[in-house]
């Protein structure tokens, strides 16, 4: 046998390995929807970057029954390749093959692509699609999903990692998508959940069905496991693409720049901006508005828009800089912080804070949410999260109050104290401890009661309060506000204050690692 007999068994063994389950499993996938593991690989990089690794990897012997005791390339595919021109590493697991189930062999390989990823300072993305764990391999399989488990937290904060679940991830296999930066849903083909509809129905009686219980809808609406969802598997893979755009690759690296293609130079005011939010604190806005005027080309894109609506995460650029950026939602429980907005936004400025995003906060707070419900549910615990985070964020933490900040929440929402680097607020910005309203029924409460006409009085000392006490100046007086902007000049003071921050060198104290409030 010379050595062109050698490659043709080696290339033989190599189109079986890329048939995976065989043809009529791939038709079976492509009827339900789903693409194979293969071609979502194709979509995600760029075009010829891929690189296959241990493609002949295979389980170490067990028996599987009649059906199949053969693996091709132990129903994953890993390897590594680019997006953009920049490095990935990734896993696809093919449901062809086991229905994708992990077993020793495919939890190493996993293991390998991982651990490759935080060597090179490249992020890690895990196209998921498995029925679980190998039954038949035991423990091995448990103990598979442990090695993954540990790699995802000891590599949390080195590299961005990114889990697209493509179909079922059931079991104990969805903690590591959760461990993971960011989840990806598809619409009605894809489901999450620890025990399927079965055993629910089995020990609690309730009938639901898999996409009720942990389908891509549930997830980003209710639960918050989600960041983001499209109606197809296409959209979603390029929504992974524009996501690692505006990420870096690593921790010791900063995002990646992008020259803005249609935003106004720097040096022109924005005058759409004086008329988004309303000076009556009372009117509701839509704060995206707000932050489409003053990103590059208008381009913004919001993380868990489902979820937790009254608050609004994201990234956009500044000037070609990727930023990272917090905002109150007046359109939604009044922009107020309850206790899964305060999970949604703690999470989002640990993830900026931990991959060099520079964190730009807009404000428009009445304060947290009063509620029975919300202090048994722990507000107080939830809410420290984001006291937390903004104050061990050492990125350029900057703050633009938009109109209300009130009470706890302004202190919470990257104030002064807990380490903003510049403060701005808006003419009509309103900074105090609670608003007018309440605060001249409390201190008035006299003058009010013995008035003649009552509710002429409390008006009156509602604007005397106001005057004397919540507007800007009084702030900016102390040092607590670095400046009272115009409106139209927000992009600008944005980009020079970014600039001026670009070099920042903050530490913390010497220690193993802080123990957050979770």
């Amino acid at each position: 046998m010379d050595i062109f007999d050698k490659i043709h068994i080696m290339e033989e063994r190599r189109d079986k390995v890329k048939l995976g389950g065989g043809d009529k499993r791939i038709d079976a996938q492509h009827d339900r929807g789903k693409l194979t593991a293969r071609e979502r690989i194709d979509l995600l990089v760029d075009e010829g970057s891929f690189v296959e690794l241990n493609p002949f990897i295979e389980h170490r012997g067990l028996s599987f029954g009649a059906e199949g005791a053969e693996a091709p390339g132990e129903g994953v595919v890993t390897g590594y390749g680019k997006v953009d021109g920049r490095l990935i590493f990734l896993f696809s697991q093919d449901f062809t093959v086991f229905g994708g189930a992990l077993g020793e062999m495919h939890a190493e390989k996993i293991v390998k692509i991982m651990d490759l990823a935080a060597e090179n300072g490249a992020p890690i993305i895990g196209l998921n699609d498995s029925g679980g764990a190998r039954i038949q391999e035991g423990v091995l399989s448990l103990d598979g999903y442990g090695k993954i488990f540990y790699r995802n937290s000891i590599y949390s904060g080195v590299v961005p990692q990114i889990s697209v679940i493509m179909g079922p991830c059931a079991g104990g296999a969805v903690y590591s998508p959760a461990i993971t930066d960011f989840v990806f849903m598809v619409e009605k083909t894809s489901q999450m959940f620890i025990t399927g509809p079965k055993v629910i129905e089995s020990v609690t009686g309730a009938k639901i069905n898999t996409e009720d219980l942990g389908g891509a809808k549930v997830h980003s609406s209710l639960s918050g496991n989600a960041h983001f969802t499209a109606p197809t598997e296409e959209e979603v893979l390029d929504e992974v693409r524009r996501l690692i755009s505006y990420i870096p690759s690593n921790n010791e690296t900063k995002p990646p720049r992008k020259e803005p293609i249609k935003s106004r130079p720097l040096g022109e005011r924005v005058d759409e901006l004086l008329d988004v939010v309303p000076i009556d604190g009372t009117k509701v806005y839509d704060v995206r508005s707000v932050i489409q005027h003053i990103v590059d080309d208008e381009d913004f894109m919001e993380v868990q828009p489902s979820f937790a609506k009254n608050i609004v995460v994201g990234f956009g650029r500044i000037n070609g800089d990727t930023v990272g950026i917090v905002a109150n939602q007046p359109k939604y429980m009044a922009g107020g912080l309850d206790i899964n907005s305060s999970d949604k936004c703690s999470r989002f400025i640990r993830f900026c804070d931990c991959f060099n995003i520079p964190l730009i906060t807009f404000e428009d707070v009445s304060g947290f949410i009063p509620g029975v419900q919300q202090e048994h549910a722990g507000i107080i615990r939830h809410g420290a999260k984001i006291l937390y985070a903004y104050s061990e964020a050492t990125v350029p933490k900057i703050t633009v109050i938009l109109r209300k900040a009130f009470g706890g929440a302004y202190v919470a929402l990257n104030s002064k104290a807990i380490g903003a680097d510049l403060v701005f607020a808006w003419p009509q910005a309103e900074v105090a401890v609670m608003g007018p309203e309440g605060a001249a029924n409390i201190i008035f409460a006299k003058e009010i009661a013995n008035s003649d006409n009552p509710e002429a009085t409390r008006a009156a000392k509602i604007e005397e309060y106001r005057e004397r006490f919540a507007n800007p100046y009084v702030a900016s007086s102390n040092g607590i506000i670095d400046d009272v902007i115009d409106p139209r000049d927000t992009r600008k003071s944005l980009a020079s204050a970014l600039e001026m921050l670009r070099n920042k060198k903050k530490s913390l104290p010497k220690k193993k690692h802080g123990n957050i409030p979770l």
